[in-house]
């Protein structure tokens, strides 16, 4: 359905859900877009080519005082200045001559589904919407009522000396208004993980529903894989995998009976992308799809996946069908395989190590990684951190919630054959040594490692346990070296692995002490020996 419509009063147009194609027509005779050689829509997020953390703000009232997890990650704000944005907001969109809205729904599975509308002052923020949103029918658009509603408007600017907000660029939730608000800023990301930190709040408290910031897959039988990590560790390019079906790459459910996505789409990086090592992530950019903040070759139309002038966070956006291989509706069985993905730049976790049910719960928890550079604003190499639930930035609450719903969720888990649901912790960060020195692991390797944890290969093969960390580390894998398996023969020198091992050691046991209170010994004591 395309509608345009028109207020009497001021002569706004209102463009409401209309086709990529439109939106593809409208970027470029307003001059906001280009398409490249396989018609891709590639556009510039102008000075914000990733998410901002710190300008992003949760409403405290009533609903949210006691529940949300306040401090550096759930900043507050007053009603006041949530009020005074959206007036300005609500003013921008009144004088317009145009702007666009998108109705779509978050969550496939029916039981779940949050009703959103979307409206934006781009139109290449409703194809970003339209990408990876889940999109209504026609029928269903005829009696289409709005859940919650997000407002994208980047020429809006707070003033921080005026409002509760840092500087000028802002994206807050009112959980009261069941309203997403964002100005200053024109980068997608915050469209789509202001929609993923509203349903980390309502499907743990509301509905008993584990969220995972995770991608996840199924093989021929039938076998649900998730993959957690942050931005930048893999997720997206892991899950796309020809030899099995996709059921998202980026946020999931874990209900009662099903794993099920919340987008209809894919937001996946795309530096230093190739056909050769992702296929399905390259043959995916084409018509529909939006590329953002890439360079050019020299023919001006031809991506430079390489360029790294604008960001190292280029991204691509596109519809799940534009996979050949995707799970119908979205959704999979409960999963029999649970891989945590870390990019470590210390360089000395194994490339894959199997986990107890309480190291699962205590990595989990810790949700260690690197910020990987480009993905937030300020972030121009790897730098360690522990992000909680491998998700932090998006979790309202408090993380040993997410940690107690995936314990239930191991529990109540069952796998033919042993009862058990696998967990890995896979490393795919780098090797031989820290950033700088070391090298990243190599894609091909990672597959190789995750495809034989699939098959059950590595169910077969022998262990040995990682000192100070206590991880099973198998002595063997298909088409891997078995030197790579065990991280401390890849450095020149073991000494300065051990020292580096100790060091992350404490890292992990210092992040871990604001955690203590209110957990089981068995889980604390599942972690490194310092």
């Amino acid at each position: 359905m395309i509608l345009s419509l028109m207020s009497e009063l001021n002569k706004t147009t209102v463009y409401k859900n209309l086709q990529p194609a439109a939106l593809v027509e409208h970027s470029i005779t307003q001059g906001k877009g280009k398409l490249s050689d396989a018609g891709a829509l590639v556009v510039n997020t102008g000075k914000f080519t990733g998410r901002s953390p710190k300008d992003r703000f949760i409403v405290k009232d009533e609903i949210t005082e006691n529940t949300v997890d306040w401090g550096d990650i759930n900043i507050a704000t007053d009603k006041v200045t949530f009020d005074a944005l959206f007036s300005k907001i609500k003013e921008k969109m009144e004088s317009a001559e145009y702007y666009y809205e998108r109705d779509a729904y978050a969550c496939a599975s029916l039981n779940y589904r949050l009703a959103v509308r979307v409206h934006t002052e781009h139109p290449w923020q409703s194809l970003f919407a339209y990408n990876m949103f889940l999109r209504p029918t026609e029928k269903e658009l005829t009696t289409f009522s709005p859940d919650w509603e997000v407002f994208s408007f980047p020429s809006v600017s707070a003033d921080a000396t005026v409002h509760q907000v840092r500087q000028g660029n802002f994206a807050i939730i009112s959980f009261t208004q069941k309203k997403v608000i964002i100005g200053g800023t024109a980068y997608t990301g915050e469209i789509k993980k202001g929609i993923f930190s509203v349903l980390n709040y309502i499907l743990p408290t509301e509905k008993g529903v584990f969220p995972m910031h995770c991608s996840a897959n199924v093989g021929d039988k039938a076998d649900t894989a998730l993959f957690f990590g942050l931005s930048g560790t893999g997720k997206t390019t892991l899950s796309n995998d020809p030899d099995r079906r996709l059921i998202g790459d980026d946020e999931h459910g874990w209900a009662s009976s099903s794993v099920f996505n919340f987008e209809g789409g894919c937001y996946a990086k795309t530096i230093d992308l190739s056909y050769q090592k992702e296929p399905q992530i390259y043959k995916a950019i084409k018509f529909g799809a939006m590329l953002e903040n890439i360079g050019f070759q020299e023919d001006g139309c031809t991506p430079d996946y390489k360029n790294t002038e604008i960001t190292q966070n280029t991204r691509v956006s596109y519809p799940i069908y534009h996979i050949d291989n995707i799970m119908y509706k979205s959704r999979g069985e409960l999963p029999q395989n649970v891989f945590f993905l870390t990019c470590d730049a210390f360089g000395v976790l194994p490339p894959i190590s199997k986990l107890t049910r309480e190291q699962a719960m205590y990595h989990f928890m810790s949700g260690y990684t690197a910020k990987i550079a480009g993905t937030e604003e300020g972030i121009n190499e790897p730098q360690a951190t522990f992000s909680a639930c491998f998700g932090a930035p998006f979790l309202p609450l408090h993380p040993a919630q997410y940690a107690e719903l995936l314990g239930k969720k191991l529990d109540a888990g069952s796998r033919v054959g042993d009862g058990l649901i696998n967990v890995w912790l896979v490393n795919t960060g780098w090797t031989g040594g820290a950033y700088g020195v070391g090298s990243r692991m190599e894609l091909s390797h990672t597959r190789a490692m995750i495809k034989a944890a699939l098959k059950g290969e590595l169910d077969k093969a022998e262990y040995m346990e990682m000192p100070i960390f206590g991880l099973q580390i198998p002595l063997s894998c298909p088409d891997v070296p078995n030197a790579l398996l065990n991280p401390r023969q890849t450095w020149p020198n073991e000494s300065d692995y051990d020292l580096k091992a100790k060091d992350l050691a404490e890292r992990f046991v210092n992040n871990f002490e604001q955690y203590k209170a209110g957990t089981s010994d068995a889980i604390i004591n599942a972690g490194p020996v310092t």
